[in-house]
């Protein structure tokens, strides 16, 4: 979360192994029309470019359960675009991580019908 919010790239790339999965959101959405999510630093990268810097994010974690290699998340992700719109979602983010500690898969849990929108002030 810290590198995504401070928009370094390379640093969260690197969190992942290089056969890591990302489903965000899970399922067939806009952002992934056949829902099977993005396999491998090649689309991280692309997740990465086409999702993650369309604008500033913020993370509001309100929950956190870790077990085992795993942890679930329950908050909220704010993405400033750069017309000063927020997009928001409500979800749970759930990570695990291999032996060494990279991520071998990340899931989103929210609906993108259910995204919110609040104008620039």
């Amino acid at each position: 979360m810290a590198a995504v919010e401070a928009g370094d790239r390379d640093a969260w790339l690197a969190l992942f192994t290089e056969d890591a999965l990302v489903e965000d959101p899970i399922g067939p959405s806009p952002l992934n029309p056949e829902g099977g999510g993005r396999r491998g630093k090649a689309a991280i990268a692309a997740f990465w470019d086409d999702v993650i810097a369309m604008g500033a994010i913020r993370f509001d974690i309100r929950e956190s359960y870790a077990c085992g290699s795993e942890c679930a998340n329950v908050g909220r992700i704010t993405t400033t675009l750069p017309d000063g719109t927020r997009s928001i979602v409500e979800g749970v983010y759930t990570y695990r991580v291999d032996d060494a500690g990279s991520i071998v898969a990340l899931r989103a849990f929210w609906e993108f019908d259910a995204m919110t929108f609040e104008s620039p002030s």
